[in-house]
């Protein structure tokens, strides 16, 4: 199987396993699709501490308002009721006036909790390190670590403006966030790999060769944004050692220099004709008088 260690500019996202006869059509449908569920994973465990602490967000016409302006205005949630979380629910105000403040209580909100660890560490990027890939199945299964979370806590579900439940359901609006930046659909995928792009039409073996232990580093870009930067001829890592085994040197140069005294040449174990005044019996002859 071929590797391709899967990088966004310089930041590392995730390893792929694949074969040098795959069609890159396919590479990059898999590589899209990963990379996109990641940032979906991502933004749902973002989300979920805020309903942990702060309840469901209210409709959008009555977020950021004050308690004052909601009772001129007439305005009522009429999800609270329906969206109570299980072991009833405890008050805690949004500052900010997003949510309702009805919060899961601490039992229901360490299962919320627990579950966004357990899902943000299936997909890591810290994967990549130790050398695991990550799989479609991996993301999903992620996902349905947090939407049983969810359930758990809300089993009547969210309401259907809840960034969370709009997620789970792929209805996500993420015009004018910066989110949006960092999705990049199948359609405008390319694929870069030694400066070079990867053409749609191609097999994979048309760049890399034949050899099914080959590991390279692909970087993922949006078409039109030109080609990403090359990779340093030297990791971060290895910079790092390179210095620290520089920095090692000179200290130990600095050592030798204060050591270069002669110094020694006094000593009585230095003298070259000591053996020699040794058989003579010359060695403890004091001049002057006693």
């Amino acid at each position: 199987m071929v590797q391709l260690h899967v990088k966004r500019g310089d930041e590392s996202q995730f390893l792929l396993n694949t074969t040098t006869d795959a069609p890159l059509e396919t590479v990059i449908q898999q590589v899209t699709a990963i990379y996109n569920g990641r940032l979906k994973v991502d933004r749902i465990c973002s989300e979920i501490p805020e309903l942990a602490d702060h309840g469901i967000t209210l409709p959008p016409n009555m977020q950021g308002l004050t308690e004052e302006q909601i009772v001129e205005l007439k305005l009522k949630d009429e999800w609270e009721e329906r969206c109570m979380p299980s072991g009833g629910a405890v008050f805690r105000k949004d500052e900010i006036g997003r949510r309702n403040g009805h919060a899961p209580n601490d039992k229901m909100k360490e299962v919320l909790m627990r579950t966004v660890e357990e899902a943000k560490a299936l997909i890591s990027k810290k994967q990549a390190q130790a050398n695991v890939c990550v799989t479609k199945e991996m993301v999903k299964e992620a996902l349905d670590q947090l939407r049983g979370a969810v359930t758990i806590v809300y089993p009547m579900g969210l309401p259907p403006h809840d960034p969370i439940r709009m997620e789970f359901e792929e209805q996500e609006d993420l015009s004018g966030t910066q989110a949006s930046l960092q999705v990049i659909t199948e359609d405008e995928c390319q694929l870069w790999w030694a400066g070079k792009e990867m053409q749609r039409g191609k097999k994979l073996q048309d760049y890399v060769g034949r050899n099914e232990k080959t590991k390279i580093v692909v970087k993922i870009q949006k078409k039109g944004q030109g080609a990403p930067a090359r990779e340093p001829l030297v990791t971060d890592e290895q910079q790092k050692q390179m210095m620290l085994h520089f920095y090692r040197r000179q200290e130990e140069l600095k050592k030798l220099e204060e050591a270069d005294d002669d110094s020694y040449l006094d000593s009585e174990w230095s003298n070259r004709q000591a053996l020699k005044r040794q058989f003579q019996g010359l060695n403890d002859i004091k001049w002057g008088p006693r």
